[in-house]
């Protein structure tokens, strides 16, 4: 199937997986997330030169939440290199909610099982070089956009502060990662929250989403500038990452329909790719009990069956 083919087919996808919005419902838990219109699907698909496809509800922004850990991790890794990093956190899925805490008592020496859980993600966090949670977050920003191609990708406040001031599991989380020494004496757990609560609540179209994937799909480079944004091999590492752990406790169900690497937010979002070939942009506010969009991933599966996009 060809991209005018795929342009065709696409809107018929979108209004075929729509029905399944109601099988989920959108995040209440932050309350900022809960305004977002549960039966939207949209999707943008982007191709190596640029050229975009999209149907179904894709102008209106989102944050990242959890896609978002994708990204801290390639920073994190240019900031410390792969020792650095896997000092803190595991290489391994975990089978467990993304906010559970169970692995980091039961395991020694209990650091978090992998980079994509909170856990994790949090431990990621106080890698970030910069000298203030406010500088931290800069760069996050500025990575971020040239991820996107450009983008001026900002921080939605609202979101940032309802996220905060609810997050007492993820505020649990972090005082057992200080406990058990995975956060230094020399940082302050708050100030490693405020980085993670930010970077979660960056905004997004899924334009900007499937160009974010574009990077990854050709494993580094941009290929519409040609120009390495990431070194290949932490790429490598994000995306081995996406495949186990990407769609939560749902990955390896993921990975057997869908087949491709993904990672998905609360906020309903996906970014997913196809290895050499496109960039994916998803959002679908209305998830399912393992925090992934049920309209998103059924498309996904629709869109990876009718192409044979499986990567295995």
């Amino acid at each position: 199937m060809n991209m005018d083919q795929l342009r065709a087919a696409l809107p018929q996808w979108v209004e075929a997986s729509r029905k399944y919005t109601t099988e989920g419902r959108v995040a209440s838990y932050i309350p900022e997330l809960a305004k977002a219109p549960a039966h939207a699907l949209g999707v943008t698909v982007m191709g190596r030169s640029g050229e975009m496809i999209r149907a179904g509800e894709t102008d209106f922004p989102f944050t990242m939440q959890s896609i978002s850990k994708v990204f801290t991790l390639l920073l994190a890794l240019m900031d410390n290199g792969e020792d650095g990093v896997f000092a803190k956190v595991g290489m391994e899925p975990t089978g467990d909610d993304f906010n559970s805490m169970l692995k980091l008592e039961l395991v020694e020496p209990g650091k978090p099982f992998n980079p994509l859980i909170n856990a994790g993600a949090i431990a990621i966090s106080s890698l970030i070089h910069g000298v203030t949670p406010a500088a931290k977050t800069e760069r996050i920003l500025a990575f971020f956009s040239e991820a996107a191609g450009g983008a001026n990708l900002t921080v939605n406040e609202d979101v940032f502060r309802s996220e905060s001031a609810t997050a007492h599991r993820n505020r649990s989380l972090a005082y057992f990662l200080k406990d058990n020494e995975v956060l230094g004496e020399d940082i302050d757990v708050e100030d490693v929250l405020q980085v993670y609560f930010k970077h979660c609540s960056v905004d997004v179209t899924c334009e900007q989403l499937a160009h974010m994937a574009l990077l990854l799909a050709f494993d580094g480079t941009d290929p519409l500038t040609g120009r390495e944004i990431v070194p290949r091999r932490y790429v490598q590492i994000a995306k081995t990452f996406m495949i186990m752990c990407g769609m939560y406790n749902a990955s390896g169900e993921f990975a057997i329909k869908v087949g491709i690497p993904a990672k998905s937010g609360v906020s309903g979002g996906i970014l997913a790719l196809v290895p050499g070939q496109y960039g994916i942009g998803v959002i679908g506010p209305a998830f399912g009990s393992k925090g992934n969009s049920t309209a998103g991933v059924h498309l996904l599966e629709t869109m990876s069956t009718a192409l044979d996009w499986r990567i295995f």
